[in-house]
């Protein structure tokens, strides 16, 4: 890849919440890389990991897709488990104050974490550290130097402590702390590129650059990835609301609950979760666009290529065909007539040659009271038949087209 393909690579799926923000990481992403290719170094990029639990699910693993591609390229990439931020618990996107785990809990979570991490990361090329290293040896004096470099107006600015302070509920002395102690991390491993979700703007954007600054290194690339939507499409992916897709599930499973995400998250799981290219990507959509691909064959595609990430392409291959047996043909009898699908005829034409319907109009009314599927998948539109399959027209006709 020239400079322009790894940037345009490594910034798909970001989000900043502010364009010219995002801009401005975009050009010093470039930066960074053509001096790296310049001085023939590779750059160092991060990301923390507080082990608070030991069930990862795939919203966890956006930012080890990041990482890979980083590794992809030549890059030293660090997984960094927060030993001691985890301590303190990461505030920015609860609306209280996390338990406090114990260190015996904490060391438990952090050998699962990267365990589950080398299925997406090269396990060759990542290096494993954890921050009680150096934020351990910090002390009273080293931290109020650090606090020296913030306000408590920022602090207190951040949209989830505001939100709290609205609500009457409390802010701990301690939960400040976090911003401090991950923007030390950067310092502590001179790094260029810093890779989050968006709950991590304030620790990477504002905390970890400014601190570098003021200790006289420079500021690092904040890589901000999006959050992924659950299998309901809409709320954030998380084990209190029920819509995840875990790691350690098995492939069949896996295949079959993002089989369940709705085609409008799509977008979002090829951009977050696969291997894809942006240009392999945009492909897709501009074939789903245009109706050469149906949606379900992307989601289908898209279901394969995720679960042969976790589980390997020969155990994705055998979901996909245990998932079509399962869930597209329960209800299709093992005779039915068969039809020879002609160029161009689209999916009304084939339900009137194969007398499946009186009419025209009434093929059209079947297909908009969802009665017409193809493959177990409705039809929604007069399309040109999207592929060889089992037409169902109704609750008893079948059509084996070919």
């Amino acid at each position: 890849m020239n400079i322009e393909e790894q940037v345009e690579l490594l910034m798909q799926g970001t989000e900043y919440g502010d364009e010219d923000l995002k801009k401005a990481m975009t050009a010093e992403l470039r930066a960074r890389l053509l001096i790296a290719q310049n001085e023939k170094r590779p750059l160092r990029v991060y990301c923390g990991y507080d082990p608070t639990s030991t069930d990862l699910h795939l919203g966890h693993t956006i930012s080890m897709r990041k990482l890979r591609q980083f590794q992809d390229l030549g890059h030293d990439v660090t997984f960094l488990i927060g030993s001691y931020t985890a301590l303190v618990g990461d505030p920015s996107d609860k609306n209280k104050a996390r338990p406090i785990l114990t260190e015996e809990k904490i060391s438990e979570n952090a050998i699962t974490y990267a365990e589950q991490a080398y299925r997406v990361l090269d396990r060759e090329k990542t290096k494993i550290r954890y921050n009680g290293e150096w934020l351990s040896k910090l002390s009273l004096v080293d931290l109020i130097r650090l606090g020296q470099n913030f306000t408590v107006q920022q602090f207190l600015a951040r949209d989830n402590f505001a939100n709290r302070i609205e609500k009457g509920e409390p802010i701990y002395i301690h939960e400040t702390f976090y911003a401090l102690m991950q923007g030390y991390d950067a310092v502590a491993m001179e790094t260029d590129v810093q890779i989050g979700g968006t709950d991590q703007l304030f620790n990477i954007i504002v905390a970890g650059r400014k601190l570098q600054e003021a200790l006289g290194q420079k500021p690092l690339v904040g890589i901000i990835t999006a959050i992924l939507p659950g299998t309901d499409g809409v709320q954030r992916m998380s084990k209190t609301t029920g819509n995840i897709v875990p790691i350690n599930t098995g492939a069949n499973d896996m295949f079959g609950k993002l089989m369940s995400v709705p085609d409008s998250a799509m977008g979002l799981y090829m951009r977050l979760v696969t291997r894809w290219t942006p240009q392999e990507i945009e492909a897709i959509e501009r074939d789903v666009a245009s109706g050469a691909l149906h949606p379900r064959d992307a989601k289908m595609n898209m279901a394969r290529e995720i679960t042969g990430i976790f589980y390997g392409d020969a155990d994705a291959k055998s979901a996909q065909e245990n998932f079509i047996k399962m869930f597209q043909q329960k209800e299709i009898p093992d005779e039915m007539p068969d039809y020879a699908l002609q160029s161009g005829q689209t999916v009304v034409d084939v339900i009137l040659a194969a007398k499946l319907a009186e009419s025209k109009s009434k093929a059209r009314s079947l297909i908009d009271q969802k009665g017409v599927r193809l493959d177990g998948e409705v039809i929604e539109h007069d399309v040109p038949f999207p592929h060889p399959g089992v037409l169902q027209v109704g609750k008893r006709r079948f059509l084996r087209v070919n």
